[in-house]
C-alpha cells in the first residue's frame, strides 16, 4: 500500500506481493490450528523485525532530506534473512523428531524456504547491481 502511495511501482516485486498475499492465508491458518506454542515464535520473531522495516520506510518517506540516515537497507534484507533462516531451523525441529505439535506446521518449514530463496535472489540482484554500479 505504501508503494501504491508513493507510486513507487519499481518497488512491487513478486517476492513483495507473494510474501504479502500468502501471510493473510498463513496466518489465520496459524491462528485456526496452531495457536501458540512453536507457532508463536515465528510471529513474535517476525514483528520485531518489523520495527527495523517500518522504521526504514517511516523515514524513507520523509523526504530527501532524510536519506542520508537510509544507509542500512542492506542490513534489513540480512536481518530478514537470518529471520527466514531462524524460522526454518525453528519449524525443521517439529520434522526430525516425535513431536505433538500439529503436522500441518511442517507446511510452514517449506513456505520459509520459498521466502528464503526468493530473499537471496532479490539480494543478489540488488546488492551486487549496486556494487558494480559503484566505482
Amino acid at each position: 500500500v505504501f508503494f501504491i502511495l508513493r507510486k513507487k511501482f519499481n518497488q512491487i516485486t513478486f517476492l513483495h506481493v507473494y510474501h504479502h498475499s500468502s501471510m493473510i492465508i498463513n496466518w489465520w491458518l496459524c491462528v485456526k490450528y496452531v495457536p501458540g506454542g512453536q507457532a508463536f515464535l515465528i510471529g513474535m520473531v517476525n514483528s520485531f523485525v518489523h520495527v527495523f522495516i517500518y522504521t526504514y520506510y517511516g523515514l524513507s518517506v520523509l523526504g530527501p532530506a532524510e536519506q542520508k540516515y537510509l544507509w542500512w537497507k542492506r542490513y534489513l534484507t540480512i536481518l530478514q534473512l537470518t529471520q527466514f533462516v531462524a524460522i526454518a531451523l525453528h519449524t525443521s525441529y517439529n520434522l526430525f523428531t516425535d513431536c505433538d505439535f500439529s503436522d500441518g506446521f511442517n507446511l510452514v518449514f517449506f513456505y520459509i524456504v520459498t521466502l528464503i530463496i526468493l530473499s537471496l535472489n532479490f539480494y543478489i540482484q540488488t546488492y551486487r547491481r549496486d556494487k558494480a554500479k559503484s566505482p
